[in-house]
């Protein structure tokens, strides 16, 4: 045999041998190979789906709230719908410029960067935020330091899907490594989350980091979830997609509406109380979980079930567009959607100044430093990744026991409703400060219950500093309370405004 055939057929074997490794890890195997050039394309194929979810979602954002998208019904979708959000509503990309946030922070502090370094960057961005974000910063910006800023009883959107749509970093970063994207989660999630809203992040992120080293979707999604408390509730759900999606294999919506039937209660966000409108991570956890399953790594019906789903319809495809761009890699997302990014990748997004260009180099860099970090091996340009034994978090419980038990339209200046009173264990008065005062003014309300002072709760008037809800509390023993609110710098032509409270009591 000549020397070239000999060095053809070594070539074709360990092209076999490496191969195999890298689709068969969910067997058993204890170690995958990774080359440079895969790395790279699957970090890019991960930014690449999120936003092209994210994009094609935008039109349906929290339109469809407790019903699916019928087939009937177009998405409309263009090679310059990407540029078209960019230009006009650039606040849509919330999914990828908080991740960013993050991502900047590892770049400029190292891989080991404290708690304090994510908070101080996050805290100081001026980029539109809402629910658990936008409380979180409003902490920061009181005092109230990180993880404290994410807690439950400082923060009513805890179990919102804040840090789910914001997770995809970690789990990018951290090839086949999800006990370290869990531990990247628990620096950073807490800031603004706790227990599902949490979990949620985890969950995606331990998907993500999985996808680099299977290309079994089922496989991916239902070993990515041992890394959450099988106790928790959020696990539970999860579970039962998984089992639904056994029984119903053809039909998603079947599941859709088996999950409405049993997960679709909502009693922490406040902007969700007795109302369709479900912004919580399990719900919109499990569709990612349909999009990814029902999509079968088909990359259009993978995007489209997730929008169809409803509610919370641009980060979902997100994630799970994100998540399945990581298995492929960039290079097999079909051209269909990648023609839509070409005129993009350049351009920073909202209030950053990382691109998608930016980000695929900044992370591939992160992701080659953790993997050496972290005790994988590298030969050539080859990384030899070990399998790790996932490792469950800690459980965490938001809202234990706690149930509504009445929502009141008030509409009324606090004046008008002095003093106040309820029956059970905590309220959440929702309003806002009328009047067209100044964006640099601050109104000081002091609050009492039962006539003691409870909190000096400050009100600023710009926009992305704001308080969401007015008060919250949950720590009351159950029984009859007072409350009582004090405006202690009231300005002309002003009023603290009270729209709706919402009483909570115990199950």
């Amino acid at each position: 045999m000549s020397m070239s055939k000999r060095n053809i057929i070594w070539l074709l074997m360990a092209f076999f041998f490496i191969a195999d490794l890298a689709a068969a890890v969910h067997k058993g195997k204890k170690e995958v190979v990774l080359s440079e050039q895969s790395l790279r394309d699957k970090v890019k194929g991960a930014w690449a789906g999120q936003t092209l979810g994210c994009s094609y979602g935008g039109p349906t954002e929290f339109k469809f709230l407790g019903t699916i998208i019928q087939d009937y019904i177009p998405i409309p979708w263009d090679k310059h719908t990407v540029k078209n959000w960019y230009d006009t509503f650039p606040g849509l990309y919330d999914d990828v410029y908080v991740d960013l946030t993050f991502v900047e922070v590892f770049e400029r502090c190292g891989l080991d960067a404290p708690v304090d370094s994510f908070a101080t960057a996050f805290g100081r961005t001026e980029y539109p935020l809402w629910h658990a974000n936008q409380v979180a910063r409003y902490n920061l910006l009181q005092g109230v330091k990180a993880p404290q800023s994410g807690y439950w009883k400082n923060n009513p959107h805890a179990h919102c899907i804040d840090f789910q749509i914001e997770a995809d970093f970690a789990g990018i970063m951290s090839p086949g490594m999800p006990n370290q994207a869990a531990e990247i989660c628990d620096r950073v999630g807490h800031i603004m989350s706790y227990g599902e809203g949490w979990y949620g992040g985890v969950y995606v992120a331990a998907m993500y980091s999985l996808a680099y080293v299977s290309n079994d979707i089922e496989y991916i999604v239902k070993e990515a979830l041992k890394v959450i408390p099988e106790e928790s509730d959020f696990h539970k759900c999860m579970s039962d997609v998984i089992r639904w999606h056994r029984k119903y294999p053809k039909d998603w919506k079947r599941t859709w509406f088996e999950l409405q039937n049993k997960w679709s209660e909502e009693i922490s966000c406040p902007e969700g109380i007795h109302n369709s409108f479900n912004i919580g991570t399990k719900i919109n956890g499990a569709y990612i979980l349909l999009g990814l399953l029902y999509g079968q790594g088909d990359f259009t019906k993978t995007i489209d079930i997730a929008t169809r789903a409803g509610q919370d319809s641009d980060c979902n495809p997100a994630s799970a567009a994100g998540i399945l761009g990581t298995m492929i890699g960039y290079s097999n997302i079909p051209e269909s959607w990648k023609e839509a990014l070409y005129e993009v990748e350049d351009i920073p997004f909202s209030n950053t100044d990382i691109s998608l260009n930016k980000a695929y180099d900044m992370t591939y860099r992160h992701a080659s430093e953790m993997l050496q970090k972290h005790g994988n091996g590298k030969v050539g340009t080859d990384f030899i990744i070990r399998r790790e034994n996932i490792r469950p978090v800690a459980l965490e419980v938001a809202f234990e026991n706690l149930k509504v038990s009445d929502k009141l339209t008030i509409e009324k200046s606090i004046d008008d409703v002095n003093p106040f009173s309820f029956e059970g264990t905590g309220l959440v008065v929702k309003g806002y400060v009328a009047g067209g005062l100044p964006a640099d003014y601050t109104a000081e309300m002091d609050v009492y219950i039962d006539g003691q002072f409870y909190e000096t709760t400050a009100l600023p008037q710009y926009i992305n500093h704001r308080k969401c809800e007015l008060f919250f509390c949950y720590d009351r023993p159950v029984g009859k309370h007072t409350v009582t609110f004090k405006w202690k710098n009231p300005v002309s032509n002003g009023k603290i405004w009270i729209t709706e409270v919402i009483i909570y009591t115990t199950k």
